[in-house]
């Protein structure tokens, strides 16, 4: 009979936090009855008030430390923090907890929920990576040390999606010399783009910018620095078919290769449609670029709604 007395007044002062005054829960909060917060906290946690249940269990833990219901208040602190979507405090929570509990029966959920406050706390790729980078150390450390986890493939995903922002990132940040017509120095960030991680998502799109600045950096020198310089363009021609022979770009770069042959004098034909392909090819590549653009916008809409 008391135990039900309890759990009705529980519910009681719950319903009354929810309906009009918060001087009953700031009371509860303050009190020091720790069956009667434990059974608060878990009531509203259950009814999705997360808020609240995070202060509950924050306060209760004073109370709980040292006993059997310690692990069990620290993880719903950080549980509650993180249903309340505050990863940052989650976090702390979760990495609190791994370190002291790590034979609890909620320390394996626990490690996982902190690589993905780490995750969830990272930024788009125009902003600072930092985060990015130490969540992409923690899921690739926890990969390592728990192979067999059942949250392996969405470690995986996060990490995929992780790498992308870095590889968007490197990848603008080159194009943006290339659109402000800086070519010698848009092709040395391209290059090294693929220097530091020749896997780039964006490899196909970096060889074709490499050769397209070399190639209107040469255009654009003084006469005779010019046929050095469509030499280095034929260069990265030959690497760009040898790579991707089939690539979308392979029909405009064909054109100024022939361009460069026939500054060169290799050329013995001069094609007069030569300047019309030049403009066709790169309006073909400007509503390419376009609708690659676009899926990648739908693309992060879904992955946003899948996130919340």
């Amino acid at each position: 009979m008391m135990k039900v007395a309890r759990i009705i007044l529980v519910a009681g002062i719950v319903v009354a936090g929810f309906t009009s005054c918060k001087s009953q829960y700031e009371a509860l909060l303050n009190s020091n009855d720790a069956d009667l917060k434990y059974e608060a906290a878990f009531a509203y946690f259950n009814d999705g008030k997360y808020s609240k249940a995070a202060a509950m269990f924050e306060s209760l833990s004073v109370l709980t430390s040292g006993t059997e219901r310690d692990d069990t208040v620290q993880y719903y602190w950080g549980l509650s923090n993180y249903r309340f979507r505050d990863y940052y405090t989650a976090e702390t929570n979760f990495s609190s907890f791994v370190e002291n509990y790590p034979r609890s029966p909620f320390s394996s959920e626990a490690r996982y929920l902190r690589l993905d406050c780490l995750y969830r706390s990272t930024y788009r790729y125009e902003l600072d990576q930092a985060p990015t980078y130490r969540a992409m150390e923690a899921i690739s450390q926890y990969m390592q040390e728990y192979p067999n986890s059942t949250h392996i493939a969405s470690c995986a995903d996060m990490m995929q999606d992780l790498q992308s922002r870095l590889d968007t990132k490197a990848f603008e940040a080159a194009r943006l010399y290339y659109h402000m017509e800086d070519y010698l120095a848009a092709r040395v960030a391209f290059r090294n783009v693929l220097k530091d991680n020749s896997e780039n998502m964006f490899r196909e799109e970096i060889l074709y910018y490499t050769a397209m600045a070399s190639y209107k950096y040469a255009r654009l020198s003084v006469l005779g620095k010019q046929k050095e310089r469509y030499l280095v363009f034929i260069d990265d021609y030959l690497n760009f078919i040898g790579e991707m022979p089939d690539s979308p770009y392979r029909k405009e770069l064909d054109v100024l290769y022939k361009r460069a042959q026939r500054a060169l004098g290799r050329e013995a034909v001069i094609d007069a449609d030569i300047d019309m392909k030049e403009k066709a090819f790169a309006k073909e590549r400007k509503e390419m670029e376009k609708a690659l653009k676009q899926q990648a916008k739908k693309k992060k809409a879904e992955e946003r709604r899948k996130k919340n």
